[in-house]
């Protein structure tokens, strides 16, 4: 069986706050101070002016070619709730002109019925899997139930993976339909309901990106994706941010509205996992960039939810935990964001005399090290001692544990 235990407070060499007092955000580097919240998608709520956009834009698409158009399995026209969240994010990308909005829509359904992409998500596109959970992929929600789509393409520095994947113009067709792939089975997740969760979060890894090679994709990425999947962004999360990214923007910056700008947040390299803690849980944040979650994971059900902490510069924390039987199996994870910590764990009996146990050696975790995952079998009862040693550094680190204990089954008669 097993129990989820309460620790005792943590144990400071320093006491820090329990909320850090600096906001993240002062860690990030922004491009826009006005980030988009959510919109509302009930109609009562809309302005009388966006109202009669959203009544004229149904009227001229009844007149059109598209009167009897679904989009994701939801027609647009009969009165469906779901249809009004759809149309109205082609109505915010432009601006709520009906006219614009309706030649946007028109053209989505015309390269939705080329591409194909109502069936998607069902096709067999395995010249891809090795670049699944790798390149792009879902992987968890946010904070607010959003799911989240990661993407990396460091792995594009390879010159023969690129030329695998971006040698000719039939390969990159190839590529571009497998990452339509991916966003649409993250459009299946979403709700389409007014007050539900209509719009993902999109993070995108920068590190070791190739800038020249990558940049026809990324301008018919980009391109596609704005133009037939409006507003799907709520927010845009730019990690491991190089100096030089401010070139690379101004190529792409032109194929982009000011709304989906705003979405932005960039952070610099070596703060991937305080900014993603501001937005995700640490057990839906791939262990890679500072979380607690594995592919595998999933196969095991929800996450287990994890705790948070942080630990300043020139601290040592040490997170004990209390209360565990003998012959009880204890299993944890723990991770510092951008480590370069010195970590170590010990098993105390409760027995006077006992000596305590060295369960994880003192070693020094490197900034690429992924979360520990471990588990201690105990032979008589006592407590469990993470320790976290950031005595060396002046940087203030996000962090997170979690931890299950199953009791022996070998129960005395």
């Amino acid at each position: 069986m097993d129990s989820a235990l309460s620790p005792s407070p943590f144990d400071h060499t320093k006491t820090p706050n329990a909320e850090p007092k600096k906001s993240f955000m002062s860690s990030l580097i922004t491009l826009r101070s006005n980030h988009v919240k959510e919109d509302t998608y009930f109609v009562s709520e809309l302005k009388p002016a966006e109202q009669k956009a959203l009544q004229e834009l149904k009227d001229k698409l009844s007149s059109s070619s598209g009167a009897s158009s679904s989009m994701w399995g939801v027609p647009l026209l009969g009165g469906d709730d779901r249809a009004d969240v759809i149309l109205l994010k082609f109505l915010r990308a432009r601006d709520f002109k009906v006219g614009d909005s309706l030649r946007m829509l028109e053209k989505c359904l015309e390269w939705r019925e080329e591409f194909k992409a109502e069936k998607l998500t069902e096709e067999d596109l395995g010249g891809f899997k090795d670049l699944e959970g790798r390149v792009a992929y879902m992987r968890g929600y946010d904070k607010e139930g959003h799911p989240v789509c990661y993407n990396a393409y460091g792995v594009f520095k390879e010159r023969e993976m690129y030329e695998r994947v971006f040698g000719d113009d039939e390969k990159l067709k190839s590529f571009l339909r497998w990452r339509v792939q991916v966003l649409e089975r993250g459009v299946k997740m979403l709700h389409f309901k007014p007050g539900g969760v209509n719009s993902m979060i999109q993070v995108t890894d920068l590190k070791d990106m190739p800038k020249r090679e990558l940049r026809v994709a990324s301008n018919q990425i980009l391109s596609l994706f704005q133009d037939n999947y409006p507003e799907m962004v709520a927010t845009k999360i730019f990690i491991n941010v190089p100096w030089y990214f401010s070139v690379i923007y101004s190529m792409f910056s032109p194929f982009l509205t000011h709304r989906t700008k705003s979405k932005f947040v960039m952070s610099k390299e070596g703060n991937a996992a305080e900014t993603l803690y501001k937005f995700i849980r640490p057990e839906d944040i791939p262990v890679q960039y500072g979380g607690l979650s594995r592919p595998t994971d999933s196969q095991n059900g929800p996450p287990k939810p994890a705790s948070e902490f942080s630990i300043k510069g020139g601290e040592k924390v040490n997170i004990q935990i209390e209360g565990i039987e003998g012959g009880a199996t204890i299993t944890w994870d723990i991770v510092v964001g951008g480590w370069d910590v010195e970590y170590t764990a010990e098993f105390v009996p409760n027995a006077e005399g006992s000596y305590a146990i060295v369960v994880e050696k003192p070693r020094k975790m490197k900034a690429s090290d992924e979360a520990v995952c471990n588990s201690f079998t105990t032979g008589e009862a006592g407590k469990l001692i993470l320790s976290v040693d950031n005595s060396l550094s002046r940087k203030k680190k996000v962090a997170a544990y979690r931890y299950a204990v199953r009791k022996s089954t070998n129960a005395a008669v």
